[in-house]
This record gives structure tokens, C-alpha cells and sequence, in this order.
């Protein structure tokens, strides 16, 4: 990566730093090359010269513009009379002078469609509405205001001088008009979001999605005052919008559609290059790298870390070192998930024999979280509540302990809550909601997440697993350093579910005839 730099002949200035016309702080001079930026009349004139007419863009509705601003409509329903200030975030430093890129808050992307091609620093605010009704003010809704940061000119210091926001270090960042155009959200300079935000400080309550960027939050506390209740209040804001996508839209379950596919074409990679990772001494991070280039190939990229869990390292749960070997006559856990454009991201699981065939033991541990998998599937279904796909899998997984001699406890012993014996080798849940966020609607209350019915619409994971650590001395010896996992996307559709990565096999015969067809020739 280029730094900010100049050629030594350049005439420098060392002793004020330039601003930014676009935010009035001093643009970015980081690194080893501080103090080193031509800034001499002659140079300022000569950039700001000769380029050519930006064209004009054809700029047209986002296809999501409708959907959210229905969003918008019920999340005004919860909150009415109230401003409601929901950033997108800010950009956040990986090392010294460098950005990790840019992700806007989800709560952001899902309110305004806005995703990966998008700027930091934008505020949503959704400014209350009234009508005065017998001499007293009655709530409407409320009007959505975008503040955003638009492009500076050419003729600015900010477009040649900032490392960090400036179009010719970053490219280019569409204009208020473009913004306007796509989201059907009237746009407004970032520069006027607080004095809009506190012109009726002490009337309007005011809540800030808590978490999503510090700097916003500091200063609607600025504007509001310190009241113990504003944490709190904030905290209900951020349970609402995250319930707000408990259940799906059309348009969003197309993406998670596109997010399966490609991470399915991502597991085929796997596959393939599964005998290169077998001969590589960190070949998980062979199996990683594959599926991230297929994500960024096909999608924004990966929607979590991958997990390449080879041999032992499949019974550690979030295993994302990806340093270790791939073994032959191991299993390899991977779970990933392509994060597509829109930031909707699936979430698969497959444990594959690195050989391509499953040993007796591995497929006995591999059946039985198979089984425990269709047992989810069939109690899975509009009315039931979540929590009890659950329990389906939990019983087969304990009966089958039970069965094999694991277990301290019979089977329905270990069920109870007194009980619980059987989470020593499935200590997770099975399902958890999915969407923006690859663990989405966490902020749900408990009644509408876990004890809440199933809804058309919603759409969760089915991930029971098995796992016996090598050190686990509560099992028999070929059964330690066994991990498996099965993992799939649901909808829940009008009488039942639909698995949305059926098309990836998961009975231990059609995962052989899979890998096959994939590395023959």
C-alpha cells in the first residue's frame, strides 16, 4: 500500500498542518511520512487544475428502497414523538496508518439499503413528526434525514491531501444528490446533523443506537444532558431494530439466497483443493484462503472468520487459528459463509473426510449428528417456539450418548435441567437467527428470540455437533479428537422450513460421492 508521500524536490511545509474543507479538522498526515506533504501555493493551484468533468451518473432506486422504508415506518410505530439518531459508524484503524474497511453498523444497512459501497460517518436521524390536534401537538411518524459526508471538490486540499477520506487516496464517494436518488431518503451535509438533532433539546427525546460509533453517542450526550435513564432508553432502541429483523423480507431472503449460493460454490473450492491443503504444513490455511477468495470473488467477503478445523482442532468450537495441519485420515470441520454486497451472510457447516471417505467411527459420530439434524428439521414449523428445534436435536444426540455408554445418566436424566450431562460433548445451541449479522437479532428480547413461535419468514440455522477432545478421557480412545458439525440455512416457510443449502450434501454417502465427483481427474 502507497503512503502519504512526495518527491524530495518538492517544497514542503512543516509547520501547519492543512484542513480539511469537508470537516474543518486537519487531514490525515500519519506515518513515517509526516510533515512531508508539498503544500506550497504554486503546488495547491496546480492540483486544483485540469481535470476533466466528472460524468454524470445514472443513478436509479435501490431494488431495497421500498423494503426499508417500510422499516423505517415500523420502527417509528415503536418510538412515536422521539428522534432517533442511528449511525452508520466510523472508520476503525487495523494498524498504525491503516483502515480496516469500512462496514456500516447493521442496524444502519438495514433502515437504508446502504452497504459496502458506502462512506463512514453517515447518521440516520428520524426526526418526529406532529400535527397540531385541539391546540396540542400529536405524533405522525417521522421524517428520514441522511447525514452524510459528500465528495470534496477537486479544487479542495481534501481531495489530494487526506489519506483517509480524500477521492484520490480512496476514490470517489458518491454526491448528496446520488444518495438521495438510490435511498429515496432526503440527504442532508453531515456538517448540519447536530444543530438539527438538538434544535428542540428538552422537548424531543432523543435516543442513539448505543455501540454503533462513540463520537455520535458523545455528542447527542452533549445535547441531551447525563441522565441515568439514557442508557437504558438507548438499549431499547437497539432490542427494537434488532427484533425489527426477526422476520425476513422478500427482498431479503434473495440475498441470503445469493449468500448460500456462493459460499456452496465455496465448499466445492474446499474440496478441491483439499489434497494441496493435506500437503501444506498450515493446510488449513489453504482450506481458509480458498473459500475467502471465493467470497470476495462473489460477494463482499466472508461474513465471520472461517473456521478450518483439521483433526483435534475440530472439537474447539470458534477454532480460527487455521495454523494446523490437514491430515490424511482426519476430518476437517469448516464452517464459512459468504457475506454477499448487501452484508446478508450465510452460515454453513460441513465435516468432511480429508480422503474423501469416512472412517467407521467417523461416520457413526457423523450419523448420529446427522440425525439429530433431521430430527431439528422435522420439529421445525410455523407455531412451535424456537427454542424447542433445540430440544429435538438434544435428544437424539443424548440417546445416542446414552446408547453408546457415555453418559453418567440415562438419557432423560441428563434432558432435565438438573441434569445436562450430555453438554459436555454439545455445549452450544443449535439454531441462532441469521441475516446482517451471522448471529443476527441478538439483542432480541428473550420472549421474542428463544420463547418466541416460529414466524414465516424467519431464518435460522439447524448446527448440532459432537465433540471429543483428544484429551478427553470420558470417552473411548477412537473417539477422542473427533469434532463434527452440520450445519444448514432455514426459512421457515407457511407449513414447515425450507433448507436453503440443501444443494450441499449432508448424508455421509452423498458427501463421498460429492468429494468424488469434485477431485476426479
Amino acid at each position: 500500500m502507497t503512503e502519504p508521500t512526495a518527491p524530495e524536490t518538492t517544497p514542503f511545509e512543516q509547520d501547519a498542518a492543512p484542513t480539511s474543507e469537508t470537516t474543518g479538522q486537519p487531514l490525515e498526515e500519519r506515518g513515517s511520512n509526516r510533515s512531508r506533504r508539498p503544500s506550497s501555493k504554486a503546488f495547491r493551484e496546480f492540483m486544483a487544475s485540469q481535470w476533466a468533468p466528472a460524468p454524470a451518473p445514472v443513478v436509479e432506486r435501490d431494488a431495497v428502497a421500498d423494503h426499508t422504508e417500510r422499516r423505517r415506518a415500523a420502527i417509528s410505530e415503536r418510538f412515536p414523538g422521539e428522534r432517533l439518531v442511528v449511525p452508520a459508524g466510523s472508520l476503525k484503524v487495523r494498524s498504525n496508518d491503516t483502515d480496516y474497511r469500512f462496514r456500516p453498523h447493521s442496524a444502519f444497512a438495514h433502515l437504508t439499503g446502504l452497504g459496502t459501497d458506502y462512506e463512514p460517518d453517515a447518521v440516520l436521524v428520524l426526526h418526529p413528526t406532529v400535527d397540531e390536534r385541539d391546540g396540542e401537538a400529536v405524533p405522525t411518524g417521522h421524517e428520514a434525514v441522511l447525514y452524510v459526508r459528500p465528495m470534496a471538490g477537486r479544487d479542495t486540499e481534501e481531495f489530494y491531501g487526506d489519506a483517509r477520506y480524500g477521492e484520490f487516496w480512496v476514490g470517489a464517494r458518491p454526491s448528496l444528490a446520488e444518495i438521495e436518488a438510490r435511498t429515496g431518503i432526503r440527504c442532508v451535509h453531515l456538517d448540519e446533523m447536530l444543530d438539527a438533532v438538538g434544535k428542540d433539546a428538552g422537548q424531543v427525546p432523543i435516543r442513539v443506537v448505543p455501540g454503533a460509533d462513540q463520537a455520535t453517542s458523545n455528542a447527542v450526550d452533549a445535547i441531551r444532558g447525563a441522565h441515568e435513564e439514557n442508557g437504558e432508553r438507548d438499549a431499547e432502541l437497539l432490542e427494537a431494530l434488532s427484533e425489527l429483523r426477526l422476520v425476513k423480507d422478500a427482498w431479503e431472503v434473495e440475498q441470503l439466497r445469493e449468500a448460500v449460493a456462493a459460499s456452496i460454490k465455496g465448499f466445492e473450492d474446499i474440496v478441491r483443493a483439499l489434497p494441496r491443503a493435506a500437503e501444506h504444513a498450515r493446510g488449513e490455511r489453504v482450506i481458509e484462503g480458498v473459500f475467502g477468495a471465493r467470497a470476495r470473488e462473489d460477494g463482499n467477503g466472508t461474513g465471520y472468520d472461517t473456521i478450518a478445523a483439521a483433526g483435534d482442532h475440530a472439537t474447539t468450537l470458534h477454532w480460527i487459528r487455521n495454523d494446523g495441519q490437514v491430515r490424511h485420515g482426519e476430518l476437517v470441520l469448516v464452517d464459512a459463509g459468504v457475506e454477499v454486497d448487501s452484508l446478508y451472510t450465510a452460515d454453513i457447516t460441513r465435516t468432511l473426510p480429508v480422503d474423501g471417505t469416512f472412517t467407521e467411527t467417523q461416520r457413526k459420530v457423523y450419523t448420529a449428528v446427522l440425525d439429530a439434524a433431521d430430527a431439528a428439521f422435522a420439529a421445525a414449523r410455523p407455531g412451535i417456539r424456537f427454542r424447542e428445534v433445540h430440544e429435538a436435536a438434544m435428544a437424539v444426540l443424548a440417546a445416542r450418548l446414552e446408547e453408546w455408554g457415555l453418559l453418567p445418566v440415562d438419557a432423560a436424566t441428563a434432558l432435565t435441567d438438573e441434569g445436562q450431562q450430555h453438554r459436555r460433548w454439545m455445549p452450544h445451541g443449535t439454531s441462532h437467527h441469521l441475516g446482517l449479522d451471522v448471529h443476527d437479532c441478538a439483542q432480541a428480547r428473550a420472549e421474542m428470540y428463544l420463547d418466541a413461535e416460529l414466524r414465516p419468514g424467519m431464518v435460522f440455522t439447524i448446527e448440532p455437533g459432537l465433540y471429543f477432545k483428544s484429551d478427553d478421557l470420558a470417552v473411548p480412545e477412537e473417539l477422542r479428537g473427533i469434532g463434527v458439525r452440520i450445519e444448514d440455512d432455514v426459512l421457515v416457510t407457511s407449513d414447515g422450513v425450507e433448507n436453503l443449502s440443501a444443494a450441499l450434501p449432508r448424508r455421509p454417502e452423498d458427501v463421498e460421492a460429492w468429494m468424488a465427483s469434485l477431485t476426479r481427474g
